[in-house]
């Protein structure tokens, strides 16, 4: 209990979670539900002066037990994951599935952070750095988009190309009627003016159209400027 006097101590004091879970060596997650169920019960220092160590354990802990019994229903994470490597599949319309299912469960912004968590268990995964400016990934997507002539109520499939800096995620997409060399460049050409620059190297993901042979190819850029 001292530490929960500390954390409401210094939490008056002004320092912030990361300052204080340094000070007492505890993780800021723990820290964070100190000051939770602190609020929530209106307590904050100073505390009353008749509160002892067992009444302030008994307020907080009681507290405690009833986010245990309330807590969301956890998705089934392994089926959720063998659902992704559907074609067309995504994490939004999984969760769509788990709420319809449970209404009291996670939000979007949760649910793809315990996911993420729960991923990076299965295997080890090694860091990469990307330098900002350095690549940009280009690929087309898996899926055609329709598009309907106004005039003649035609439908054509286009397909739609996509590139992204690979530091900042930030992204270009836009449609062609094909995926030939003219409309490849200009795409290309198309992407650099939208993102004001050419990045150092260009890298396709195994496309006949930017690669003459089946091998992820890393195309280097022509161009002076740089992202």
């Amino acid at each position: 209990m001292r530490k929960i006097r500390d954390v409401l101590r210094l939490s008056a004091e002004g320092l912030s979670t990361r300052q204080i879970a340094a000070s007492l060596a505890i993780k800021r997650t723990t820290l964070r539900g100190y000051l939770e169920r602190a609020d929530e019960l209106g307590l904050s220092w100073p505390l009353p002066p008749g509160l002892s160590d067992t009444d302030l354990e008994r307020q907080i802990y009681s507290r405690t037990a009833r986010d245990v019994s309330n807590r969301a229903t956890q998705p089934d994470w392994p089926h959720i994951h063998r659902e992704l490597r559907r074609e067309g599949v995504t994490l939004s319309l999984l969760w769509e599935e788990y709420r319809a299912d449970h209404s009291e469960g996670y939000g979007y912004s949760r649910f793809c952070e315990l996911y993420t968590r729960w991923e990076g268990r299965l295997s080890p995964v090694r860091r990469q750095r990307h330098p900002a400016g350095e690549r940009l990934f280009v690929d087309y997507a898996g899926h055609t988009v329709d598009v309907i002539d106004p005039m003649t109520g035609e439908v054509r499939p286009a397909q739609l190309f996509v590139a992204a800096l690979r530091a900042s995620s930030y992204t270009f997409a836009e449609a062609t009627w094909t995926q030939s060399l003219p409309d490849w460049i200009a795409s290309h050409v198309r992407a650099f003016g939208f993102f004001g620059g050419v990045t150092a190297k260009i890298v396709s993901d195994n496309l006949k159209a930017g690669s003459p042979r089946p091998a992820s190819t890393t195309l280097r850029s022509i161009g002076p400027t740089r992202i």
